[in-house]
């Protein structure tokens, strides 16, 4: 049976969302952003949590995590790299391990960059992947503990999953991401068409989530550093795909 998933906000700007396993009644929160809106979740679908996947140790991800798991008794699996700063945490997973959600399987993806030890979770039988603050819908996250070159190895790796994964990030964003990839690339019919689906999400009270790594690919230029345009865009023809992804990264920053 495939796996169900439900999305909702937390704190100002967060994305919260469970994966629900229906053949064994499993569910994880993937992060913790806090509890009360996963406590809403769960009340809603009739959900039972049994685990929280952690992608990276930053508070906005993981503030909930000892609330649920004193009233769910949940197992918290969380990247090796970054357990020490995560709570309550029971098993650490790292690049290559499988976690299983009942009888859903997922791939731990390392991707440094945003944090030193941050991991992403590839459901790869149902085309799901959670990406965390590494990958955004139009962006990427911001380089805080790793290096710009890590940051690019870590979102090909991700580019690399099959055009039809969903991708679900940690943050609603995208508005505010096409806006700066428009700079980059004032002329990507795809992002121009992009924006209004997005715009029209947003008026709708909808979330801009999930997306195609397909889609992403055609549109969000942090995933597009090494094409020879999109560096000619940047003033940085002929340079190596990781200082162009540098140094839009550092445009955007500045954004």
């Amino acid at each position: 049976m495939p796996a169900q998933t439900r999305l909702f906000r937390c704190l100002s700007d967060n994305f919260g969302v469970l994966l629900h396993d229906p053949e064994t009644g499993a569910t994880a929160a993937i992060d913790a952003p806090e509890a009360a809106p996963v406590e809403a979740a769960l009340k809603e679908t009739g959900w039972k949590l049994t685990d929280i996947l952690v992608t990276h140790h930053h508070a906005d991800h993981t503030d909930g995590i000892r609330a649920l798991k004193e009233r769910h008794k949940c197992r918290v699996v969380a990247p090796a790299g970054e357990a020490a700063k995560i709570p309550a945490v029971d098993e650490v997973v790292k690049e290559g391990d499988t976690v299983k959600v009942g009888n859903l399987a997922a791939n731990v993806i390392e991707t440094p960059g945003h944090t030193a030890g941050h991991i992403s979770y590839w459901f790869h039988a149902d085309k799901l992947a959670f990406v965390g603050d590494t990958l955004f819908s139009i962006g990427c996250g911001r380089v805080i503990e790793g290096t710009p070159a890590q940051m690019w190895t870590s979102l090909k790796k991700l580019r690399d999953l099959p055009d039809d994964t969903q991708i679900y990030c940690g943050h609603e964003y995208t508005l505010s991401n096409i806006k700066f990839a428009r700079t980059v690339e004032p002329d990507n019919k795809a992002l121009a068409a992009r924006e209004a689906q997005a715009k029209a999400q947003i008026e709708k009270g909808e979330p801009t989530i999930p997306v195609t790594i397909g889609a992403e690919k055609a549109e969000n230029p942090f995933l597009r550093a090494d094409r020879a345009d999109v560096a000619a865009n940047v003033g940085m023809s002929g340079k190596p795909a990781a200082e162009v992804f540098a140094e839009i990264r550092a445009r955007k920053n500045k954004f």
